[in-house]
């Protein structure tokens, strides 16, 4: 399974801004984005004030550079959401973020069973998490309405999972999930509207990236 190894920090300042990538690190002073808030490379610290006009192609790129990062995306599997986003009804746009959104280690992420999507995507690679009562390894999974995921029972005894029930609790939840701390679990129930997901995301511009 193919996945980014290099230092996601470099990715937040190759954006320009915090994507979030290290979970609770993130708000810390140990963030490197605090530390260093100019573009990665020899060359970034000396270009980071000068003023470069922006051409479309290029904010179109990052525009979908940046949702690729924020959902740990590679390239060929973000282009076939893409394909698929085009072949369903509504707006190209819409469908592609709700199916970056249903993906299983998002939900994880979302419901508040980890840190960060990297976080969510380790533990399910690692098999402690059902859909539906089945056992599942692969973050990828696409969830729909109704479907029910859960820690599993065998993962329940280790140290993480003790105490993720009072973690979670102070984690705040969008409303097209539900979750049950205490049994470790969550139902998706709808899928999300455009108003419940990242805002700094810009998906007619992505849409426009792979139209050109």
């Amino acid at each position: 399974m193919a996945k980014y190894r290099g230092p996601v920090c470099k990715l937040c300042r190759r954006e320009g801004e915090k994507l979030f990538l290290k979970g609770e690190r993130c708000f810390t002073p140990k963030c490197a984005f605090e530390r260093r808030g100019y573009g990665p490379g020899q060359h970034g610290k000396g270009t980071q004030f000068r003023r470069r006009r922006e051409s479309d192609y290029n904010r179109q790129l990052r525009a979908k550079q940046k949702a690729r990062r924020v959902y740990g995306v590679l390239e060929r599997q973000f282009r076939r959401y893409y394909e698929v986003a085009l072949g369903r009804r509504g707006l190209t746009g819409l469908n592609l973020l709700q199916i970056l959104e249903s993906r299983l280690d998002n939900v994880i992420f979302r419901l508040g069973y980890a840190d960060s999507r990297a976080q969510a995507r380790l533990l399910v690679t690692h098999g402690h998490f059902m859909v539906n009562g089945r056992r599942t390894d692969v973050p990828s999974t696409l969830l729909g309405q109704g479907d029910v995921l859960a820690v599993r029972d065998g993962s329940r005894t280790r140290e993480f999972f003790k105490g993720l029930p009072d973690t979670a609790e102070n984690r705040s939840i969008p409303a097209w999930l539900s979750r049950d701390v205490r049994a470790l679990s969550g139902t998706v129930l709808r899928l999300p509207e455009r108003s419940e997901i990242d805002g700094n995301l810009s998906e007619q511009l992505i849409v426009e990236y792979y139209s050109r």
